[in-house]
């Protein structure tokens, strides 16, 4: 397929490139960029006033298939992604079955390929039904088509067998996704410990759960030389930890932040609403100031949505029973864009680090620039777009957002697969 997307301003980092030109496409492959590409014979996209960037990669979702096909299907997950703009997902593998098998493995490549307009990459698991006691058959994943591994939702307890499965990813050369909770520490805890779970008495997670974790994986993946990634930091003291393990000692460690994490705090919860239940929780506000602090100047490398569908029925449970979780593909972009870019909190080139170079070069995928002959994944972002968050239109299956009703200003335009339009508003 041949198509010419004219005179949009085109972002792209991983060649230090901001200018507005003209971008061509061929056979689903970046073809060039010039000022004006006088070639005829092509489709042809009007992109004035509009950012035309690198497809964008959430490494962190949920799409629930198989086993819960009531929350969300790769199908209309995936449809979910595209509308948010983002070209492909990482898939968590804490599905019924868990993806700790090369046959799991086979069948969400195989549905993906089925139902799905974008990419889709699995994540396995570190230990068999992510139990976290023996690990689980990484190599034939490995071989089947998975990009990490994590045992997300169950953080690994026992320092051995993590030790054990970073010693292991090495030999495949497999980010290690962790999801750092010391159990005892978050003692079933529903938000996070402070006063504000005193005052609404409802058992608080103490943050030392999430930060001793995030201290033991890194000194582990430096005795072990293994690539670290850490899931949805959520504490300033783990970003101070992963920035010292990173700039001071050295370490192959990366951290992704997630966009409730850097809008939304501990007082939200005030009104019980089921939507602010998530784990890690929401934090104080001074968390949530080193995090916006962490994603302006790189210390933070990716924004990732951990999007989390739960059918209607388990979120209208009693904030203490009711599930961990929230929606993010079809918000995310346009929270972002709208409170932080437009602000002027971080630039255009920050914009596209967090959401697609850096999660592309973190799981090593071909993806995440617009360099001749790369895939061309892009995604469209209207600036002046007004919207609101309104969940009766999301494609997911669930509607569990914290965000309904928030008026923001920028948000996707156009999701482009392999020179493919695969959504546009």
């Amino acid at each position: 397929m041949q198509l010419i997307l004219r005179q949009g301003r085109i972002v792209d980092p991983s060649q230090k490139l901001n200018k507005v030109a003209d971008l061509a496409i061929d056979d689903g492959r970046v073809a060039e960029i010039a000022p004006k590409i006088r070639k005829k014979g092509r489709k042809e996209i009007d992109a004035r006033g509009l950012l035309v960037l690198p497809g964008f990669i959430d490494m962190h979702v949920h799409l629930r298939e198989p086993g819960r096909e009531d929350s969300e299907t790769i199908e209309t997950g995936t449809n979910a992604a595209a509308h948010g703009g983002f070209t492909a997902v990482a898939c968590m593998p804490n599905t019924q079955p868990v993806n700790d098998s090369e046959a799991v493995t086979s069948f969400i490549l195989e549905r993906a390929r089925e139902v799905s307009k974008i990419a889709v990459y699995p994540v396995g698991a570190i230990t068999k039904g992510s139990q976290g006691k023996t690990l689980a058959e990484i190599g034939e994943m490995f071989r089947t088509g998975i990009v990490a591994i994590s045992d997300d939702g169950h953080a690994v307890q026992d320092s051995q067998v993590m030790r054990r499965a970073m010693e292991y990813s090495r030999l495949f050369g497999l980010p290690v996704i962790d999801h750092c909770e010391d159990k005892d520490l978050a003692a079933g805890g529903v938000m996070n410990e402070g006063y504000h779970s005193t005052i609404l008495g409802l058992r608080g997670m103490n943050p030392a759960a999430e930060e001793i974790h995030v201290l033991r994986d890194a000194i582990l993946a430096r005795q072990t030389g293994a690539q670290l990634h850490i899931a949805h930091l959520s504490t300033r003291r783990s970003l101070e930890a992963v920035s010292r393990a990173k700039n001071h000692d050295k370490v192959s460690i990366t951290c992704e932040v997630t966009p409730h994490h850097l809008l939304l705090t501990e007082a939200q919860v005030s009104s019980y609403d089921t939507n602010t239940k998530m784990n890690p929780p929401l934090r104080s506000q001074d968390d949530l100031d080193a995090l916006v602090k962490g994603i302006a100047s790189g210390e933070v490398d990716v924004i990732a949505t951990d999007h989390a569908p739960h059918n209607i029925n388990d979120k209208m449970l009693e904030f203490d029973r009711a599930p961990f979780g929230i929606v993010g593909l079809e918000t995310a972009v346009a929270l972002i864009h709208d409170r932080f870019v437009r602000t002027e909190i971080i630039t255009l080139e920050r914009f596209v680090q967090l959401f697609s170079t850096n999660p592309a070069r973190i799981l090593k995928l071909e993806r995440g620039t617009l360099a001749k002959e790369a895939w061309a994944d892009v995604t469209v972002i209207d600036p002046a777009l007004s919207c609101e968050v309104n969940s009766k239109q999301f494609c997911s299956r669930s509607r569990n957002t914290p965000f309904e009703g928030w008026k923001l200003r920028g948000g996707p335009a156009m999701t482009i697969v392999k020179g493919k339009v695969v959504w546009s508003l």
